[in-house]
C-alpha cells in the first residue's frame, strides 16, 4: 500500500504488538521455525506489492516513483521497519509508501481514477503471486522433490508465501485509509459522497486504527483469506492430481 506514514500512535501500536508476540516466537521452536521460513515469503510479498504500486504510477505518466527508487525488485527499496516487522511479529503489516503525485497522470486518466489503479495494482500482484505459488506447488507434488528434506523446506515456503500474499492483498483492500483499498473506493463513489470522505478522513483513519488493533479487523479479513486460500488448495489439488485436505 501506500500513503502509511509512521507517527507516535503507530510506535506505540508497534512495540505492543512486538511485546505479545516476541515471547510466543522466543518459548515455542516449532513458532520460530515457522517464522524464518515466512521471510521470504514476506520480502517477496512486499517487495512485489510495493512495485506494482510504483509500476503502474510509472506507466500511467507519474515519473515520482522512478525518481525515488521505488522502480524496482530490491526488497531495501520497498521494506518498511514498522510494517516488516508487523508482518513478521503480528502476521500483517505494509511496506515503506510509494509516493505519488497524481497531477503527473496522463490525460487518459483522471486523478482519481489514476490513484484507484495505481492502489489496486499492489493487491492484485498479491493475488496473482499466490495463485503462481499454488501452481508451482500442485507441480511439485508432482514430482519426487516432496520426499526429502530440501523438498520438504521448499514446500513450506511456498506455502508461507502464499498465504503472506493471500493476507497482505486481502489486509490492503479494507476501505479505510490510508489501506489501498480507501483509494478504490474513493472513485467509485458519487461526487458528493467522494466529497464527505475525503472531509473525514481523519475519523476513518481512527476507525482503522480500532478495527486493527482489536479482534474486529480479523473478523473481517480471515473469512476472505479462507475463501480464496480454499480455493487456492483446490487448484493444488486439481494440479496435482491429488486431493489436499484442509
Amino acid at each position: 500500500m501506500y500513503g502509511f506514514t509512521s507517527n507516535p500512535v503507530m510506535t506505540i501500536i508497534f512495540l505492543v504488538l512486538i511485546l505479545e508476540n516476541i515471547g510466543s516466537y522466543l518459548s515455542n521452536p516449532s513458532a520460530l521455525l515457522g517464522l524464518v521460513l515466512s521471510l521470504p515469503g514476506l520480502l517477496i510479498a512486499v517487495t512485489f506489492h510495493e512495485y506494482a504500486h510504483a509500476f503502474v504510477a510509472d506507466k500511467l505518466g507519474d515519473d515520482t516513483p522512478r525518481r525515488q527508487g521505488r522502480l524496482t525488485l530490491n526488497p531495501l527499496a520497498h521494506l518498511d521497519p514498522y510494517g516488516t516487522f508487523l508482518m513478521i511479529f503480528a502476521g500483517f503489516g505494509w511496506g515503506k509508501p510509494v509516493e505519488i503525485n497524481p497531477i503527473n497522470f496522463n490525460r487518459k486518466v483522471s486523478m482519481k481514477g489514476g490513484s484507484a489503479l495505481v492502489s489496486i495494482a499492489g493487491p492484485l500482484m498479491n493475488f496473482i503471486l499466490a495463485i503462481i505459488c499454488a501452481i508451482i506447488y500442485g507441480i511439485l507434488l508432482r514430482t519426487s522433490i516432496v520426499y526429502s528434506k530440501t523438498g520438504e523446506i521448499l514446500m513450506e515456503i511456498i506455502l508461507y508465501t502464499m498465504s503472506m500474499n493471500i493476507g497482505l492483498g486481502v489486509f490492503n483492500l479494507i476501505p479505510l485509509p490510508p489501506l489501498d483499498g480507501s483509494k478504490v473506493l474513493l472513485a467509485l463513489l458519487p461526487s458528493r459522497a467522494q466529497d464527505w470522505y475525503e472531509n473525514n478522513q481523519h475519523i476513518l483513519y481512527i476507525i482503522f486504527l480500532v478495527i486493527w488493533i482489536t479482534p474486529i479487523a480479523g473478523q473481517i479479513v480471515t473469512p476472505v483469506i479462507t475463501s480464496i486460500n480454499h480455493w487456492l488448495i483446490n487448484l493444488i489439488g486439481i494440479i496435482s492430481g491429488r486431493p489436499i485436505w484442509y
